[in-house]
């Protein structure tokens, strides 16, 4: 082996060293993380395990600045409506976050883990999430569906999220000056839904999903917990939307309905099955039950080494493979989000059973890394304009409490693809390892031109890469590392 200069053996060996570690934090780190978490005793019952109590409290400074810089952008008021990702998500995963830190708040009052509880570490998230909830901004979208009338006729999910964070911000902090407002608007919308035709309100001009109705409705009920107020006769009257006409042959309401008629306008599926039987338990407990009978024996599948929740019905014949924004990719049937929140529905109908293998597959699946962040969620957002939905609404599945009403059925199994999934981890770290080894032995070998000019400019590129890291310019940082790896340039192969 030829004698090199001492700057350019360090340059040569730290692409080497470098490679270890990008393989530790990318392969090594992800599969002993989840080994150590499938671990955890909380998994096989109703209990918030301790994968999501390090995840929320790994994201709350994050979410916090995130949600107070996208309100003071005022981006959301520039989207188009076309723009699905970029409108619903954000609001979507301030609640998921906020439902997220009410749970595991209560779980907390119960069984103190650490000395600081979630609503003080998480205060800052908190009130930021509920003020881009409630920011005109992101309502936008559906103004320009709506008109000026957005908050007072239809837009039925809209109008009860914007309820739901007063909620979680005021069982959180105490806040009370947006009650007035919570006791106005849950009436009205009460009274709407009441005063439909069938129980049900549209999202978008002709749209009507009945998923988000129902969680309407149950915000309605939470409302009625928090302020006093009384609609029991309105909740009693409220299945018909549900039920009957509006329901498939099975039992469950369609994934689209027709708000004059009732009728479905398509059939049940995954994804809006697993938030109907999430939402139930709270509202009807005997016909979540039956919502969740029939959800198991239509769509629950073993295949390809995995347990989940179809998209579509076995015998629906809508195919194994499909993707749309709402559904995420079905995948030899499993339904990304049938699965996902799948996990909430089996958590909140007490079927740990269904909830064991499914908690097991999300944590294999997360790529957790040592930086707190989960990567497949990360890389399945919006990175503009929800970079924490996947994170979000893991927490969310995670922290679903069983409903009181539900007996509990224990049971289920870590499936082999958990396994095949740490394999992998660590197979792909082995492998590029082995393969910078091999790198490192040929450079080592080969003749070099202008070394000091390819040494200083490695040397930069990898100082680069770690100060915009350091900046959260993790995009930039990753291509100045990997154009750290092309340096250095051989001129010739020695004999």
């Amino acid at each position: 082996m030829n004698a090199k200069p001492r700057f350019l053996r360090l340059c040569i060996l730290g692409n080497f060293v470098v490679t270890v570690a990008l393989a530790c934090w990318f392969a090594f780190y992800p599969a002993v993380r989840v080994a150590l978490d499938l671990r955890d005793p909380s998994l096989k019952g109703g209990e918030v395990p301790k994968a999501a109590i390090r995840l929320h409290r790994s994201i709350a400074p994050k979410l916090e600045r995130w949600a107070k810089a996208r309100v003071a952008s005022g981006r959301a008021a520039q989207l188009s409506t076309e723009n699905i990702s970029g409108t619903e998500w954000p609001v979507f995963g301030a609640l998921f976050y906020l439902w997220s830190t009410e749970a595991l708040q209560q779980a907390w009052e119960k069984v103190p883990v650490g000395t600081v509880p979630p609503k003080e570490y998480a205060r800052g998230a908190v009130d930021a999430l509920t003020a881009l909830v409630l920011d005109p901004s992101h309502g936008a979208w559906v103004k320009k569906h709506w008109g000026e009338s957005y908050l007072e006729r239809e837009n039925v999910w809209y109008r009860a999220m914007q309820l739901c964070a007063i909620m979680s911000q005021h069982n959180l902090t105490g806040e009370t000056r947006h009650l007035p407002l919570l006791r106005e608007r849950a009436d009205a919308l009460a009274r709407e839904i009441d005063a439909s035709p069938h129980g049900l309100l549209n999202d978008y001009p002709n749209e009507c999903y009945p998923g988000d109705v129902l969680s309407s409705i149950a915000c309605i009920r939470r409302a009625d917990v928090l302020l006093g107020t009384d609609h029991s006769a309105f909740l009693a009257r409220a299945t018909r939307g549900f039920t009957g006409h509006s329901a498939d042959d099975s039992g469950l309401p369609g994934y689209l309905a027709d708000t004059a008629s009732g009728n479905l306008l398509g059939p049940a599926r995954g994804c809006s099955n697993s938030y109907l039987c999430f939402t139930g338990p709270e509202l009807w407990p005997d016909l979540s039950k039956q919502w969740y009978d029939a959800y198991e024996a239509g769509f629950w599948q073993y295949r390809w080494g995995a347990w989940g929740f179809r998209e579509f019905a076995k015998d629906g014949g809508m195919g194994d493979w499909y993707a749309d924004v709402d559904a995420g990719p079905s995948i030899a049937g499993h339904g990304m989000a049938a699965c996902a929140f799948g996990l909430a529905a089996a958590r909140a109908n007490a079927r740990f059973d269904h909830a064991y293998p499914l908690v097991t597959e999300m944590l294999a699946m997360s790529w957790p890394l040592p930086n707190g962040r989960l990567g497949l969620p990360q890389l399945l957002s919006n990175a503009t304009d929800a970079p924490y939905l996947g994170e979000q609404a893991i927490l969310f599945n995670l922290t679903r409490p069983p409903a009181p009403s539900m007996a509990p059925r224990f049971g289920g199994a870590i499936p082999p693809m958990v396994f095949a999934l740490l394999a992998a981890y660590l197979a792909a770290g082995l492998v590029v390892i082995a393969s910078a080894a091999l790198a490192l032995r040929r450079a080592l070998r080969l003749s070099i031109s202008r070394p000091k000019t390819q040494a200083g400019l490695w040397m930069t590129l990898l100082l680069a890469a770690a100060a915009l890291f350091l900046l959260g310019q993790s995009s930039i940082a990753f291509l100045c590392l990997a154009l750290s790896f092309v340096l250095p340039r051989a001129a010739a192969l020695k004999s």
